[in-house]
């Protein structure tokens, strides 16, 4: 089933003319329960089609949307970041108004730029940052779970803060992900850290890249040891091994936000500044 939207009027386009317009960089936030990931799909709704179809429908010419990396099916974003080389120009700002015009709901542009036409979103970025949150409840909590992992028992974040530790630096994370093929699954993971309140943890993950299910599956891990299932030394042993999709089980996915890509273009310069 595809996102509901509002039943829009088609704007007028006084300021849209034909001919090379250069290429546009978006910021886009969106909620992912609606959307089955964020590249497209054939037959489901894809937060890539979305943006394609309000492009389309703003400026009347069918064009591409390339993302800067890909979510799962019920995973958040709130600095996904794309790109189009539209056959139109239009200013930057009526971009993001133009497009959040033809949206669904689940998805906003929040900002758009200019930049120069050989930028891939994917391949120019040098960082990206995934929060994930957990709260701890005895009882199911309807406004949490939407945008959360609520776990019944107490964890022992101390355990959880150590095993956090083994992730960080250069390893082979095969353990974590799901199967690549060929892809290599050796990263730097720079950054593992846990925020703490009274009853929310924040995973916070940064890496030049990720592997598929590499964020949910650290967590899911690292929440194991936290219930005691296992000490935090099994994340040198999973480490270690390298046997594909042996961590985890995989955390659920409305607790995964994609918060922030970094890039070292000067226009996307505050784009990279911490929330």
């Amino acid at each position: 089933m595809r996102p509901t939207r509002p039943t829009k009027r088609r704007m007028s386009r006084p300021d849209s003319r034909p001919g090379p317009a250069g290429r546009i960089a978006l910021l886009v936030q969106y909620d992912g329960a609606p959307f089955a990931g964020s590249q497209r799909q054939a037959g489901v709704p894809t937060v890539q089609q979305a943006l394609e179809d309000a492009a389309y429908a703003l400026t009347g010419s069918r064009q591409r949307v390339d993302l800067a990396g890909r979510t799962d099916s019920g995973v958040h974003a709130s600095g996904q970041v794309a790109a189009l080389t539209p056959a139109v120009q239009l200013q930057a700002q009526r971009w993001t108004t133009g497009l959040n015009h033809y949206l669904p709901a689940a998805v906003a542009v929040q900002d758009a730029r200019v930049v120069p036409v050989e930028f891939d979103p994917r391949r120019c970025a040098v960082e990206r940052t995934y929060e994930y949150r957990l709260r701890t409840a005895a009882r199911r909590q309807p406004l949490w779970e939407p945008r959360s992992w609520v776990v019944r028992e107490p964890l022992d974040r101390r355990a959880i803060r150590e095993a956090l530790g083994m992730l960080e630096g250069r390893h082979d994370f095969a353990a974590f992900a799901a199967p690549a093929g060929d892809r290599p699954t050796r990263r730097t993971l720079r950054r593992a850290v846990l925020h703490e309140q009274e009853d929310e943890l924040r995973f916070v993950f940064r890496s030049e890249s990720f592997l598929p299910h590499q964020v949910r599956r650290m967590v899911g891990q690292v929440v194991t040891i936290g219930q005691g299932k296992a000490a935090p030394e099994r994340v040198a042993e999973l480490l270690a091994q390298a046997e594909v999709s042996a961590a985890g089980p995989a955390a659920p996915p409305e607790g995964l936000t994609l918060v922030r890509v970094r890039y070292e273009l000067p226009a996307l310069a505050d784009w990279n500044e911490e929330k």
